[in-house]
């Protein structure tokens, strides 16, 4: 007790006050080695070079942030769900370390006042509020353990800011919800990769398309391929359910495919008649 009022009082009093005080209201404890928690802040944007080179930004210790966050996250849906199979822990966990819900948490922290960077905001690289929080989540691991840093996961993030009960109804992977729809209803989709190009920043852009039968039900965007499918999923799904046209033409589909199994059937028991009985 004395030991932890003593580092209080040290810090106090210490160059770097209110650096210190604002992460105490974020992390709920106060860090030893606050240089782990400048960096986390730091997006590449503003990077710098040390005197022997060293280029620091926040970008290994996202890197970091990202396995330990997937992890701890792995551990509290397992135990708050003991009954529930491997697909609907990974489709949870999934939707709690999205980038929508991390830049959500983001915002209820308040990085995005702490965060320093020379870029301007778009809706195409918002992810830079949620890479913080791995980032940070990187610097706790680091500075206080994994036992620590597991606290304020789930303390600070999981039990404030994410409802699970919420979380789990609600549609995420959109790609595997589309692939299984299509699978059931034994019609072929087809994600392709249409177009790599690069913003203004000199960041990678992926659009891709999903077709159903060779036609184009949607179109998406991303950083990532695989983010760019999801969105044109997404947008495909959202057709499905609600334009009349593509409705038809899947009631068609489906029924061209009953006709041809049904035909499939006379045939082979035409053969059945004609061929010699051995």
């Amino acid at each position: 007790m004395f030991v932890r009022f003593y580092k209080k009082i040290k810090r106090l009093f210490a160059k770097k006050e209110e650096p210190y005080i604002s992460l105490y209201h974020i992390l709920g404890f106060y860090p030893n080695d606050i240089r782990l928690y400048e960096q986390a802040l730091i997006h590449r944007s503003s990077s710098f070079e040390t005197e022997e080179g060293k280029r620091i930004n926040n970008e290994r210790l996202e890197f970091l942030g990202d396995a330990v966050l997937n992890a701890i996250v792995a551990d509290i849906i397992f135990q708050r769900f003991p009954n529930r199979k491997e697909g609907f822990m990974t489709n949870t966990r999934s939707k709690i370390v999205q980038r929508d819900s991390l830049n959500h948490i983001a915002m209820e922290l308040g990085l995005d006042k702490l965060i320093v960077l020379s870029t301007k905001i778009s809706t195409h690289n918002s992810y830079i509020y949620g890479n913080a929080v791995e980032a940070l989540i990187g610097a706790v691991y680091l500075d206080q353990g994994y036992r620590k840093c597991q606290a304020f996961v789930k303390e600070r993030i999981i039990d404030r800011y994410v409802p699970l009960n919420k979380i789990i109804r609600k549609e995420v992977n959109f790609k595997s919800i589309l692939i299984e729809w299509s699978q059931k209803n034994k019609l072929e989709i087809v994600f392709e990769l249409l177009e790599t190009y690069t913003d203004k920043e000199g960041s990678p852009v992926f659009q891709s398309s999903v077709s159903l039968m060779g036609t184009q039900l949607g179109v998406g965007i991303g950083y990532t391929k695989k983010e760019s499918q999801q969105s044109a999923a997404k947008k495909a799904i959202k057709r499905i359910r609600r334009d009349k046209d593509i409705q038809r033409l899947i009631n068609a589909l489906k029924e061209h495919n009953e006709q041809g199994r049904e035909n499939d059937v006379s045939d082979y028991l035409q053969d059945m008649e004609t061929d010699p009985v051995i």
